[in-house]
């Protein structure tokens, strides 16, 4: 998909900066701003319990941000030197000037980074959105990935949900606009229930710590002038990349993957079907599946601690590193 810039939204964001809420760091987390031509991304990061372990990049997604990972990071940062990347008009990351919200766009803006950073090859996590991006990325630069765990990721589905037809809904032109004005009223507490009735098997397992820094979070996103237009345009991304065929497509690319994968799918995934954790074992070529019956669409934030250890038995696997 190739998407253009809005009039203004730079000049606009720039504007009302000063009024939106702080972006959330965890206690032990740092944040950091990346500036690259035409790209500015945040990244969050936990410092590793000891230098030299092995880098690692986390990538949410859509509607989503670096917070995402929050819960896993941590148990995580003894054996990685993890970040997580605010993807280009979402969390605190401002938007691309070029207005490439696709697949593509964020995948390069991915590999732009890590090419800057020079943190290359890193342990490479996707969700969602992120799971896609990170597909491409391993697919195009097998160089900068060490190893591939996604979590629900977005990969084109002949017969899609009913669940998922909202947010695919998203993509339609002129419909966001529309959806902003009718639901004006909603609160943000009510907005974060509703989402997370959609992303969590169980929305009860979400502590009311956790509830309330969401709600502050979809305050915070609301105040963005651009928010609405990152959603949009990213979801008409993930519409565009599964309609996209040939040696692009995202099917023929995770099959062009060689680092070792690791797929998580959950039982109770309102937005990606759990019956396609089978083809997606078949189609990328060193692959280890881990099925949580429970889990809905964002195991990392429900079942941290399952997901941890399945990187560390994929870690043993490759030597430790």
């Amino acid at each position: 998909m190739s998407s253009t810039e809005l009039p203004g939204v730079r000049a606009a964001a720039a504007a009302v900066a000063p009024t939106v809420s702080a972006v959330r760091a965890a206690q032990g987390e740092r944040l950091r701003s990346v500036t690259l031509p035409g790209l500015t991304l945040t990244v969050r990061s936990r410092p590793p319990e000891r230098t030299g372990l092995a880098p690692a990049l986390y990538v949410h997604g859509l509607g989503g941000s670096s917070q995402n990972w929050s819960a896993l990071m941590p148990l995580l940062q003894d054996v990685l030197d993890g970040e997580a990347v605010d993807l280009p008009g979402f969390g605190d990351s401002p938007p691309p000037d070029d207005g490439n919200y696709s697949v593509t766009g964020h995948a390069r803006a991915v590999i732009r980074f890590l090419d800057a950073e020079e943190r290359g090859p890193v342990h490479l996590f996707g969700n969602s959105l992120g799971g896609s991006v990170a597909t491409r990325v391993a697919a195009v630069r097998p160089d900068l990935v060490r190893t591939l765990t996604l979590i629900s990721p977005a990969l084109p589905e002949i017969r899609v949900q009913w669940s998922a037809a909202p947010t695919a809904l998203l993509a339609v032109p002129g419909l966001v606009s529309l959806f902003s004005r009718m639901t004006r009223d909603w609160t943000a507490e009510e907005r974060t229930r509703g989402v997370m009735a959609l992303c969590y098997g169980d929305p009860a397992r979400v502590s009311e710590t956790g509830f309330r820094a969401a709600v502050a979070e979809m305050e915070r996103r609301l105040e963005l002038p651009y928010f609405w237009d990152a959603m949009a345009r990213s979801a008409r991304g993930i519409v565009d990349a599964y309609t996209l065929g040939g040696q692009h497509g995202l099917w023929r690319q995770a099959e062009r993957v060689l680092a070792p994968t690791q797929l998580v799918y959950g039982g109770r995934d309102r937005l990606v079907s759990y019956r396609m954790a089978r083809r997606a074992s078949a189609a990328f070529r060193d692959s280890r599946l881990l099925t949580l019956p429970d889990a809905g669409h964002v195991a990392m934030m429900e079942y941290p601690e399952t997901v941890a250890q399945a990187f560390r038995e994929l870690l043993d696997e490759c030597g430790g590193s």
